[in-house]
Order: C-alpha cells, then sequence, then structure tokens
C-alpha cells in the first residue's frame, strides 16, 4: 500500500494545490494514506531575510491549515532543520518512518529552491521512491519566450504573448481534494514557527476562508475602479491580496477566474483589466528567475549597471528605515511599512526611487531591508521591483526616470491624508504645506529638515548613469 507524503512550502492552501490534490486521488486509487509535512529552515530564512511577521502570519496560516487537513483525513507533521540542504536527508527518514513510497511537491523557481527540489529528487530516486513534481504557482508550467526561443526581455510584448496563452490554454483550477480518510486529531496547541513575531491580523485574517472572502469581495466591487484609484495610497483602492498570494494561500488561477468572472458580469475585457496586468508583472518576473540564475544571486540585470559605485551612509540607511528622511511622502511610507507589514505599491516605487536614485544607495540593501518587514515578500516581485526602480533590471524604468517625491507626493496624496495618518506630527499643516513643509513649520511640527538636496542628488544619480560604459 503506497503512502503519500506531501510536502508543503509556499502553498498554504487546499483549493487548487495540485500536488495535494493529485495525491489524494492517488491515495484513494489505491485505499492509501496521504500524510502532509512542513519544513521549517530557521538557518535558511535568516540567510533569505524572511521578515518575522511574515513567519508569523505563516505560523497561523499552518495552524488553520492543519485543521482543514484534518478534516481531511489529513496529519500535518512539523519538521524542522537549518538549512535546505538538510532536507533531503530529513524527507528521506520521514519516507522511510511512514514506509512512504511517493512524495509530492509544486515547484518553486528561485536559484536555491530549485536546487533544493533537485538535490530531494536526486535523493529520494536513489533510494527507489517516486517523487512528483507538481506546477502550482503560475498559469502556466513552461515559462513563455518569444518567436525565435529566446526569454523576452520587455514586458509588453511577453505580456501580450501571455494574454494571448491565457485566452487559448487557461487551465481550469483544482477543487479542494475529497476526503481520503476519517478526520484525524489535531493538537490544542498553535502552530509557532522558529523566527516568528507579531503581525497584523486584523488586517490579514489567516486563514483559505478569509482570502477567498476578500477575492470575491475585491472583484465584486472594486476591480472595475482599480484603474482609477491604484494610484492613491488613502484610500483602499487595491486588493492587497499579495499577502496571501506571497504565501500560497491564493493561486494566480483562482484570482484569473475570478477576474474573467467579474469582467464579463460587468461586460468588459478582461484582457484590458489593469489588475489582472499587475498579476502579469508577478508571472513575468518568476519567468525573469527561471531563465537569468543570476538574478538569484545579488546581480544586475543589466551587466554594465554593476559598475556603479553606491554610496555607502549607514546614517542615511537608517533614517530612511525610519521614516525620517524629511520627505513626508517616503516617511510616511515607510512607517506604513514598520507598521502594517505591507506598503501600497505606488509607494514602494516612490521610497525605492529615493533609495537608489537620490541617495544613491545599493538596491541589494533596500530590496533586503523589504524582504525583513513585508508580510508579501516575493523574491521574484521584490527583486524585479527594487530593479525596475533603481534601472539595473530587465525592462527598468529609464536610467534619466527619478522620481521627485514631493511632485509624487502632491498628485497622489493631494489633500495629504495619507500623510497625516503615517506621521501625525504634520496632521495639522494644511494641504499646500504637508508635502514640503518650510523651516519654520518642520521645527515646530518636531519634523526634520530634507536629508539631501533634490537637485543636487537627482543631477549626480544621472551623471553617473550616463558615465556607465556599456557591455557587449
Amino acid at each position: 500500500m503506497a503512502h503519500h507524503l506531501v510536502w508543503l512550502r509556499n502553498d498554504l492552501r487546499c483549493a487548487d494545490h495540485p500536488a495535494l490534490y493529485h495525491a489524494c486521488a492517488a491515495a484513494r486509487q489505491t485505499g492509501s494514506r496521504v500524510t502532509a509535512v512542513y519544513v521549517a529552515t530557521p538557518a535558511q530564512w535568516h540567510y533569505h531575510d524572511e521578515a518575522p511577521a511574515k513567519l508569523a502570519l505563516r505560523s497561523q496560516l499552518l495552524t488553520s491549515l492543519r485543521q482543514q487537513l484534518a478534516e481531511l483525513g489529513i496529519e500535518l507533521l512539523l519538521l524542522e532543520c537549518p538549512h535546505y540542504k538538510d532536507i533531503p536527508a530529513l524527507l528521506l527518514a520521514e519516507l522511510q518512518q511512514l514506509q512512504a513510497s511517493n512524495l509530492w511537491f509544486n515547484r518553486e523557481y528561485p536559484l536555491d529552491e530549485q536546487h533544493r527540489d533537485e538535490a530531494v529528487s536526486a535523493a529520494l530516486s536513489q533510494q527507489g521512491l517516486t517523487v512528483n513534481a507538481c506546477h502550482g504557482d503560475m498559469l502556466f508550467a513552461e515559462p513563455t519566450l518569444n518567436g525565435q526561443g529566446q526569454p523576452y526581455k520587455v514586458f509588453s510584448p511577453w505580456y501580450r504573448d501571455w494574454v494571448r496563452k491565457n485566452s487559448e490554454l487557461a487551465l481550469p483550477t483544482l477543487q479542494t481534494p475529497a476526503a481520503v480518510g476519517a478526520a484525524v486529531a489535531v493538537p490544542a496547541t498553535a502552530i509557532a514557527l522558529p523566527g516568528a513575531s507579531s503581525y497584523r491580523e486584523d488586517l490579514w485574517p489567516a486563514s483559505e476562508a478569509a482570502a477567498q472572502q476578500r477575492l470575491h469581495s475585491f472583484t465584486l466591487r472594486q476591480l472595475s475602479d482599480y484603474g482609477d484609484q491604484r494610484d492613491i495610497p488613502s484610500i483602499n483602492g487595491t486588493s492587497t491580496l499579495s499577502v496571501y498570494l506571497a504565501s500560497g494561500v491564493l493561486t494566480v488561477r483562482q484570482i484569473f477566474a475570478a477576474v474573467v468572472a467579474a469582467c464579463e458580469g460587468n461586460r468588459r475585457d478582461w484582457r484590458e483589466d489593469h489588475w489582472f496586468r499587475e498579476l502579469g508583472w508577478r508571472e513575468f518576473y518568476k519567468n525573469l528567475m527561471i531563465h537569468y540564475p543570476r538574478l538569484s544571486r545579488g546581480r544586475a540585470f543589466k551587466a554594465e549597471t554593476e559598475q556603479l559605485y553606491w554610496q555607502r551612509d549607514e546614517a542615511l540607511n537608517q533614517l530612511w528605515q525610519q521614516g525620517k528622511t524629511g520627505f513626508p511622502i517616503v516617511d510616511a511610507a515607510m512607517r506604513q511599512l514598520q507598521r502594517t507589514g505591507w506598503m501600497h505599491n505606488r509607494l514602494r516605487m516612490i521610497t525605492a526611487s529615493f533609495y537608489t536614485k537620490l541617495l544613491f544607495m545599493d538596491w541589494r540593501q533596500g530590496e533586503a531591508f523589504f524582504m525583513q518587514q513585508l508580510l508579501d515578500g516575493d523574491f521574484a516581485s521584490n527583486n524585479g521591483g527594487w530593479q525596475w526602480s533603481a534601472s539595473t533590471g530587465c525592462d527598468a524604468s529609464p536610467w534619466f526616470r527619478i522620481f521627485n517625491p514631493t511632485r509624487q507626493s502632491e498628485k497622489f496624496d493631494p489633500d495629504g491624508n495619507f500623510i497625516r495618518k503615517f506621521v501625525p506630527e504634520l496632521a495639522e499643516l494644511p494641504a499646500k504645506q504637508i508635502h514640503c513643509p518650510p523651516t519654520l513649520l518642520r521645527h515646530a511640527c518636531g519634523y526634520p529638515e530634507p536629508i539631501i538636496d533634490y537637485s543636487q542628488a537627482r543631477a549626480a544619480a544621472l551623471a553617473a548613469f550616463k558615465a556607465l560604459t556599456p557591455v557587449q
């Protein structure tokens, strides 16, 4: 009787879970058992800059998922080892103890994760065990190539091709599998992963049901307005579903199905939907991770930008992290990140541009800091976003585009409502002064002077990029 072991990673759900679904289907055919396992790797997480808040969210998601699995007759085991390199021996021992012959998992695409899965597959195959690797984190199993069989390097043509494939080949979502046995007992104590701190459970309830409800509510009530409201941080104009996507509580296939249904209900073309295009960026960055392993090794996509001599100033770095730069919109954004573990997408661009183009600090430091804070920290998307802002990446912002934080603030937070919420010392200032308060008002409010001169910093960045030597 073949016992099946499902290895959970960033896919903490029961619905649309290929590895779990197919393992359960195989088990029902033979009357065998299914067990799930989650492996904590605290040293590896520290190396990967996993946010303690995200580990707290993951702890509660696992606690909720354990109950769901138990009702399907599936026990969830928790194992721990320091690094990915320790996992093959750990899983092999567990499979042997369970007398299981099949391991199932959904693929992940950053380089360390690919190497981990290859090592596990090799170790188990040598012992005659069967490894089943499924695709569950992207709409398509194989990355999209252009007409010449080469990876796309520009988003727009890649997106057109991706939309076409979605129109022709989109796969249906998988349902939660049927039970494979009687319900099993669940420990009374909640799961607490090593390194976890706390997170804003009031903003992101930790369950698959809560994620599905938010997806339904957003596509029903807010999707059609997303294009007009997505850049205004003071209103609830975005979905905030990235937190659930990053831990695999929702899948891109489920979101695609919801977008199509909502657009058809409103007689809109889903191919023109602004929110769906944002999902395209997520998958585009994952494609890049597959094709260009150097992106997983802290390397710039544009080789010539490795010539840049980034400034090293820990005092400036700390002021940026703490939201004390003297630029209200930047400080409000950084304080939102510290307080909630999340940041509005427009603000991610503003703060990253400020860090790389005006402070002229290494994008890799900013990338790591965001990962250490974000509940929705996704390696591919975070790397892609930072390299876009720094003009070092694939299809990046043109090097001569440097956001003026004051102009961005005036445009996207015109009344200063977002600034007032997160920089309360400026709350009493009128809209005309809140974006760049005069010196006397700064002193009166206890708010700092700008840590840089915008015009000088912009000129220095332009000169540095202009001086780069092209790399063939």
